[in-house]
């Protein structure tokens, strides 16, 4: 059993973040295992190679296979999945910008989709089968690592500076504004707003909203003995009710009862979270 995040070749970290697996087994044969994965600051290739993951849609009752090879874009709500009780699941989580660099296609139109990735990488299913046939972790982290070098050659566009500012918001603990992004990216407010969206697809401030509420998401599973208060304070919420009514806009949920969901996910049960969501812990 396994869940952990694997920094990528430095030749890669301009498009990725990390490389992850997810690996878990239950002896219960006939039982699935619900997970309600939050928005994250990230676009996901997944490769699934054991076991099934269903998403459940908006229509009661409905599920929804995954794709052998899944493209899933930039969340901004509450994905639910069903996992079964054996699960290989291994993720490219590439850096904000990175989809419209590879592919040239405008990242809103990506936004809480997930599609089949072979519309997008005609050659990711020839990955997947090397993965499934790899005797270890590392060769199917070799088999990846080749897989997005051969994407990064043949990008559609070349990196600019406002992809590298959507890239340093995820690592930055402090607010910032809009006006000093743009500086930053060397464009007016207006023109860095209009890229950002084009590129990351979602607009700055949504984004930056995103990352601080999975900011608070990792410090409270990192930290499940901080109240809600200390959480707040420590992920730059005004106070305890602005942090609520951002639970509430990206989960439906209070701090409290989002968090009770996530007892019921695989890698709590399988107690592999604790080392997983520290090691994604920014120390304030």
């Amino acid at each position: 059993m396994l869940l952990r995040d694997f920094m990528p070749d430095p030749r890669l970290a301009e498009f990725v973040q990390c490389f992850r697996i997810a690996h878990f087994e239950f002896s219960d044969s006939n039982q699935t295992f619900f997970k309600a994965y939050p928005p994250k600051p990230e676009v996901c290739l997944h490769f699934i190679l054991k076991g099934r993951i269903d998403i459940a849609c908006a229509e009661p009752n409905t599920l929804i296979r995954q794709f052998p090879v899944t493209l899933i874009g930039q969340q901004t709500a509450v994905l639910p999945r069903y996992n079964s009780n054996m699960l290989l699941n291994f993720q490219v989580v590439f850096q904000p910008a990175a989809m419209f660099i590879l592919t040239g296609i405008p990242a809103y139109e990506l936004t809480n989709a997930f599609i089949d990735a072979a519309i997008v990488f005609p050659h990711s299913h020839f990955a997947l089968e090397q993965m499934q046939a790899a005797g270890s972790y590392q060769e199917i982290l070799t088999i990846a690592e080749q897989f997005v070098l051969s994407v990064i050659r043949s990008a559609r566009h070349h990196l600019y500076p406002l992809d590298s500012v959507a890239s340093t918001m995820i690592k930055r603990p402090e607010s910032f504004s809009i006006e000093d992004l743009a500086r930053e990216a060397f464009l007016c407010t207006k023109q860095f707003e209009r890229k950002f969206y084009e590129h990351v697809g979602v607009n700055p401030k949504t984004f930056a909203r995103i990352i601080r509420f999975n900011r608070a998401f990792n410090t409270r599973n990192a930290n499940p003995k901080w109240d809600w208060l200390r959480i707040a304070a420590a992920c730059d919420y005004t106070d305890y009710q602005h942090l609520v009514k951002e639970y509430k806009h990206f989960t439906n949920h209070t701090p409290t009862a989002f968090h009770l969901l996530e007892q019921h996910s695989p890698e709590c049960k399988l107690g592999l979270s604790a080392e997983l969501y520290k090691s994604r812990f920014l120390p304030v």
